[in-house]
């Protein structure tokens, strides 16, 4: 009974499949045929299938652009480079959607040992992290094992310095694995939806403004309140925006 259940759901998989490939496909030529907003309505179809692409995002975001919705193309830019981060057209394209935006919002530099930090902490994935330090604790086995078993004294000598060398390569990775997904967990971004939101200093309509900000704008969530979400921004400025005003990146 599980063989055909299983069957079964491998099947509806595979029409699935199928369909959201055609539907892709359809999608394609209305964007090339100009139609970007039938284009949005069969690539958004795909979405509501759950499934999900760089490519799709991509295309959801050029459609968009197309019809200079800044806030969607902005969103859905930085959906797809979530899912392929080293893409060139995607990030090309996601700072032309980012040009459109209106508010011109400085970067705090980091500076010091915690930009040398997160420069290295930032240079691979978590996954990555955790296989370098996998690497570095198999070949500290293999090499100790080499020093234990030789006879030769450059080799004994050359193997065990390199040993020593590949644990603290594991070490630092797997240092860095676990900062990688300290980090990963923080960053809950969100692009501004809202033409218009005014953020305020307490998480209620009655409080003072504090700034204002338009659509396509990306911030960080820090946390959240009944239908107040607090906001962080590049130059570290903080408020409360309308829950309703933002839509949250990570989501998928």
């Amino acid at each position: 009974m599980k063989a055909i259940i299983g069957l079964l759901v491998c099947c509806l998989s595979v029409i699935g499949f199928s369909q959201n490939n055609q539907l892709f496909e359809e999608a394609n030529a209305l964007y090339n045929e100009a139609k970007y907003d039938e284009a949005i309505t069969k690539y958004e179809s795909i979405l509501n299938s759950n499934e999900h692409s760089a490519e799709l995002y991509f295309n959801l975001g050029n459609a968009n652009y197309k019809l200079n919705n800044i806030a969607p193309s902005v969103y859905y830019y930085e959906k797809a480079l979530k899912l392929s981060p080293n893409d060139k057209d995607i990030k090309n394209n996601l700072a032309y959607a980012q040009n459109m935006t209106i508010d011109a919002i400085d970067k705090v530099p980091q500076v010091g040992f915690s930009k040398l930090i997160n420069n290295l902490v930032n240079t691979f994935q978590k996954d990555t992290w955790a296989l370098l330090a996998v690497v570095g604790v198999i070949l500290f086995v293999l090499l100790f094992l080499m020093y234990h078993f030789s006879y030769n004294t450059s080799r004994k000598r050359i193997a065990f310095v390199t040993s020593i060398l590949s644990l603290i390569i594991a070490c630092i990775s797997v240092a860095m694995a676990f900062q990688k997904d300290s980090l990963n967990k923080k960053d809950n971004p969100a692009i501004v939806f809202a033409q218009e939101s005014r953020v305020m200093s307490e998480a209620n309509k009655t409080s003072e403004e504090v700034f204002r900000l338009h659509e396509g704008t990306k911030v960080q969530v820090l946390e959240t309140f009944e239908d107040w979400q607090k906001i962080q921004l590049s130059d570290n400025s903080t408020g409360w925006i309308p829950s309703k005003d933002i839509k949250l990146l990570n989501v998928f």
